[in-house]
């Protein structure tokens, strides 16, 4: 499950990098989505390094909808 869960953090960094284009910070409420869902996979290995991973994706694409006021 760890790492189906780092695969998951994997698979969003690049729609992640394209949420940080102006406009386009829509697009990381369905990243966060993907990234919960990563989380939830670490959450139920032995290991936490997958979790911990979708952890601080999920702090950076928060930040990003913060800055851009939830939307942009």
């Amino acid at each position: 499950m760890n790492i189906l869960s780092i695969l998951v953090g994997l698979s969003t960094i690049p729609f992640l990098i394209i949420g940080t284009i102006p406009l386009l910070g829509w697009s990381l409420w369905i990243v966060l989505l993907f990234l919960l869902l990563g989380a939830g996979l670490g959450a139920l290995s032995d290991r936490t390094s997958g979790r911990n991973f979708n952890l601080i994706l999920m702090v950076f694409a928060g930040f990003r909808l913060f800055l851009g006021g939830g939307i942009f």
